[in-house]
């Protein structure tokens, strides 16, 4: 086994053992298939207990295929979905979006890779016009891309202008758990209780096998109902439907049981690694100009600009990804099982580099 340590993704990380462990402990027996089993009705308290009563969840396989059928189930055939250029629906998925859902993206630029009302307003316009696909639903990324949060305000402020035109509010939530740790708050203060009405629930980044969600806010209304009415019928068209659903679901009951519990110790583990390793990158960059540090790390990610030579050198030693090609910026990502020394290695293989040069 290859043991280099890598900055690249949290889906570099393996499974955490709890996780692990609720996989075994309903690998007994015979158990109806296709979601018909307790560990997927548990899932369903799970859910309402983290984002409210009238809360209905879907267990699926990946993020994309998460976001894929929320959109989907949100769109008419004719509709379209506004977002930030880097979401990842728009920038990392393929074009499954549009392949698979066959919606349109109406994308906006955001340099901290977030939307707000401003920009938001931006892609509302020529309703009713048959020429243009029309804005049918909203999507954001918590966290974004650019490892920035939403606030409650902000997220309530783009629910009000979408909801006032007639669009649906939909939470990119693959990393939901670090936005929560580092907001200290509730999954449902910042997605229920400000306008969001669908949530892509990731639990992969934070230390599941396969298990990710499409959550209905609130399936007590008309359009809740029919979302939530059409979310098992696109599930199996999208080949999302797991047949031995007790092991995605138990895994999920495992990260979000009890409040989250597993979760957002997780999270807060990871947010705290990327804070120690953005400290320890100021700190180079204060006797080294050529470095920089252009975002703010607010959750699990930290994003500097290092020298080619620099970049170059250190992926000998960890794997992390070229952000951006042209100004050099690198993007590091911490995981539930990022160590100290993982971030103590990774800067003093920076400092190394810089002085080779």
């Amino acid at each position: 086994m290859n043991n280099k340590r890598g900055f690249a993704s949290d889906n570099y990380a393996g499974v955490h053992p709890a996780v692990m462990q609720s996989m075994a402990e309903v690998n007994e027996g015979h158990v109806s298939a296709y979601g018909d089993d307790p560990e997927t009705a548990k899932f369903q308290d799970v859910v309402r207990e983290l984002f409210g009563a009238k809360a209905a969840g879907f267990p699926v396989f990946n993020g994309t295929g998460a976001n894929v059928i929320a959109l989907q189930a949100a769109t008419k055939r004719w509709e379209a979905v506004v977002c930030v250029e880097s979401a990842h629906i728009h920038a990392d998925e393929g074009g499954a979006p549009e392949k698979m859902a066959g919606l349109k993206l109406w994308t906006v630029p955001s340099p901290d890779g977030k939307l707000t009302p401003e920009l938001l307003k931006t892609q509302l316009f020529d309703f009713g016009f048959v020429h243009r696909a029309q804005p049918g639903v909203v999507s954001i990324t918590q966290t974004t891309e650019m490892g920035t949060l939403y606030t409650p305000d902000e997220v309530r402020a783009i629910a009000e202008v979408a909801h006032a035109h007639d669009l649906l509010l939909h939470m990119d939530g693959a990393r939901l758990s670090n936005a929560a740790a580092a907001l200290g708050l509730p999954f449902a203060k910042f997605t229920t209780d400000v306008g969001v009405d669908l949530v892509s629930l990731g639990g992969t980044k934070i230390g599941a096998l396969a298990a990710e969600a499409v959550v209905v806010i609130d399936s007590s209304t008309e359009r809740g109902s029919e979302l939530a009415d059409a979310m098992p019928y696109l599930r199996k068209t999208s080949m999302q439907l797991a047949s031995k659903m007790r092991f995605v679901s138990a895994q999920l009951n495992a990260l979000f049981s009890d409040g989250a519990a597993l979760a957002l110790s997780s999270a807060k583990h990871a947010n705290a690694m990327a804070q120690q390793l953005y400290a320890g990158v100021l700190e180079i960059a204060a006797d080294h100009p050529e470095v920089s540090m252009p975002n703010p790390a607010q959750a699990n990610a930290v994003f500097p600009i290092l020298p080619s030579h620099v970049t170059e050198r250190v992926q000998q030693d960890y794997w992390f990804y070229v952000w951006n090609h042209q100004t050099g910026q690198v993007r590091l990502m911490c995981s539930w099982d990022t160590t100290e020394e993982d971030v103590e290695g990774l800067l003093t293989s920076i400092r190394v580099a810089l002085a080779s040069n």
